[in-house]
């Protein structure tokens, strides 16, 4: 079958093995599959002496083979992938034995993966495929991040700087659905006019002055996923005793903390990652109460995956980025 792997450092098209499903496992063919800023951060992870890796965390599909034992689903079942390994209730952390699928298992950009029934779930009807195969990493991250981290209640204030990765598309829609005031930044004036129009109350040019912009709104909750560069203006406009939330690092890990600061200021500073099964579970309850889609900027084919890849490390895309197998 085709895959795009990386091996030995290298980003290419491979034929690979088709899977085979073993004791409780199921293999889903794949009809599309997402892209996410985590595949990009893999190769410098793995590093040049590794075996062809299949990447990908994200994928939907069909059920084309059951193994003995499988009880929860049929051949010619529709399902999503839950790239969430081994985590299945929700806790404070992740348990032992938590991975994220994609390293070191192999993932979905492929025509075929062979995952446990335990990693599949129904895939939402109304969704197409595109959708589908984009959903489940940066809606479950979002979803720990706003409601399970965050405890975002009607009537508060979130603020998300940067308006145009995956889950902050969905952290607007969620915390929109749920009766909350959103305020979002970007430094594209088009990303600024697509997050209006999923629905952001407020919508800042990065560049601005927060504190100016802001001196009148009562900043309840962060949602930070940048880092170095955006960690203390996110701070600077928090409402004293706010919480806020990190989840990634897209720019440094690291950044200079005003301790005294921060404690006369009794903020909650709360770290996030993915989520657990039980929480997808209420992730799908919601997407399919609220008839919620998650938003596809741009679809590319299996075979022009690298093109996906160049293009989300610009940093261009309003939504996620979907390959079709």
């Amino acid at each position: 079958m085709k895959a795009f792997v990386l091996e030995y450092g290298e980003l290419k098209m491979k034929e690979m093995e088709e899977p085979v499903a073993g004791p409780h496992d199921v293999v889903v063919a794949l009809r599309t599959a997402g892209l996410n800023r985590r595949d990009l951060s893999i190769p410098k992870r793995v590093g040049n002496d590794k075996k062809a890796l299949i990447l990908g965390s994200d994928g939907a599909g069909v059920i084309e083979a059951i193994g003995e034992g499988v009880s929860r689903f049929q051949v010619g079942d529709e399902v999503i992938i839950n790239p969430s390994l081994r985590w299945y209730d929700n806790s404070d952390a992740p348990p032992e034995g938590f991975d994220i699928l994609g390293m070191p298992d192999h993932g979905t950009f492929a025509e075929k993966i062979a995952l446990s029934e335990e990693q599949v779930e129904k895939k939402p009807e109304h969704l197409s495929w595109e959708e589908a195969g984009v959903f489940t990493l940066a809606a479950l991250t979002g979803y720990r991040a706003l409601f399970t981290k965050g405890q975002i209640k009607r009537g508060e204030t979130l603020f998300i700087p940067g308006a145009g990765s995956g889950v902050a598309t969905y952290l607007i829609t969620f915390a929109k659905n749920v009766g909350a005031r959103v305020i979002v930044t970007s430094r594209s004036e088009e990303k600024r006019k697509q997050a209006r129009e999923l629905g952001a109350d407020l919508v800042l040019d990065t560049n601005s002055d927060w504190d100016e912009e802001l001196k009148h709104e009562t900043v309840d909750l962060v949602i930070d996923s940048v880092g170095e560069a955006t960690f203390n203006r996110s701070l600077g406009v928090l409402k004293k005793g706010g919480r806020i939330v990190i989840f990634g690092a897209t720019t440094d890990d690291n950044v200079d903390l005003d301790l005294r600061n921060f404690f006369y200021g009794q903020y909650q500073l709360i770290g996030t990652t993915m989520g657990s099964r039980q929480e997808l579970h209420a992730v799908l309850d919601h997407v399919n109460n609220f008839g919620m889609r998650p938003v596809v900027d741009r679809t590319y084919t299996l075979d022009h995956a690298q093109s996906a890849f160049d293009y989300l490390k610009e940093g261009k895309q309003f939504g996620k980025v979907a390959i079709r197998l």
